[in-house]
């Protein structure tokens, strides 16, 4: 478990936090910014649950570089991680928590545009691929005045289509591709399939029992059958964490 106090001092630049992530491990965020959440933590809960022994990952769009980091903290100790984040501030802050956690010679963040990286940087395939993509249009959703958050939520850098293209290019023979989404929305299934990627299956997930599903995660590969996961539930009527989610926080390292 995360200790509450950082393991060492560390100079903070205006606006920044450093803060517990899992385990032994902390992340420096923005104050008002961007910062990993649930979906986050979803998401690398299903890709490590799916392939406990993998040894690369590619998370794109890494943000802040919590999902990778929460799927390092599950693999194997020679497992390697490369994330590929457009924004530099968010980059800078990934590559920090990499230092700061002593695991650059495991990690490294590419300061990228996805859609380009196919073409510039990483010439080898992966057996997990991790994304969670903003999914909302650009003109659809109220825009936030801070640019790294308007990043992380409007479609500004690539949509679905993109990513799902993107990991097919770099997806490795009998690899996994996980994506968290909006639940409400059917264009994953359609970038899925234009992007010749199987859909293996997909797991609605429920915040509170009694309400619609908020996001849903979809694994995908190069072949195979779908059989999608019973509805995953965050909360009780009452608001409570389910035992279920407790159960995941304590697979993840974190306090149930």
């Amino acid at each position: 478990m995360t200790s509450d106090h950082p393991p060492r001092s560390v100079t903070l630049a205006p606006g920044e936090t450093l803060g517990p992530l899992a385990g032994p491990w902390w992340i420096f965020q923005l104050h008002a910014g961007h910062r990993w959440n649930t979906d986050d933590l979803l998401l690398a809960w299903a890709a490590s649950t799916l392939r406990p022994g993998a040894l690369s990952v590619l998370d794109l769009g890494c943000g802040v570089g919590s999902v990778g980091l929460l799927c390092l903290l599950r693999l194997p100790n020679t497992a390697r991680l490369v994330g590929v984040e457009v924004q530099k501030v968010s980059a800078e802050l990934a590559q920090r928590s990499l230092h700061y956690n002593g695991l650059e010679a495991r990690a490294r963040v590419c300061c990228a545009d996805l859609r380009d990286f196919e073409a510039n940087q990483a010439p080898s395939l992966f057996e997990l691929i991790t994304a969670n993509p903003p999914y909302i249009a650009f003109g659809a959703g109220k825009v936030s005045p801070h640019p790294q958050r308007a990043a992380a939520r409007l479609e500004l850098h690539g949509d679905v289509f993109d990513y799902c293209r993107v990991a097919r290019r770099h997806l490795a023979k009998g690899g996994r591709f996980v994506l968290c989404h909006s639940a409400s929305d059917g264009r994953p299934e359609e970038a899925i399939q234009s992007a010749e990627l199987a859909l293996l299956s997909r797991q609605d997930v429920i915040f509170r029992r009694g309400k619609a599903p908020t996001i849903a995660l979809f694994t995908c590969g190069h072949e195979g059958t779908r059989e999608d996961a019973e509805d995953f539930v965050i909360r009780d009527v009452l608001g409570q964490r389910t035992e279920a989610f407790r159960a995941l926080r304590r697979q993840m390292f974190m306090k149930g």
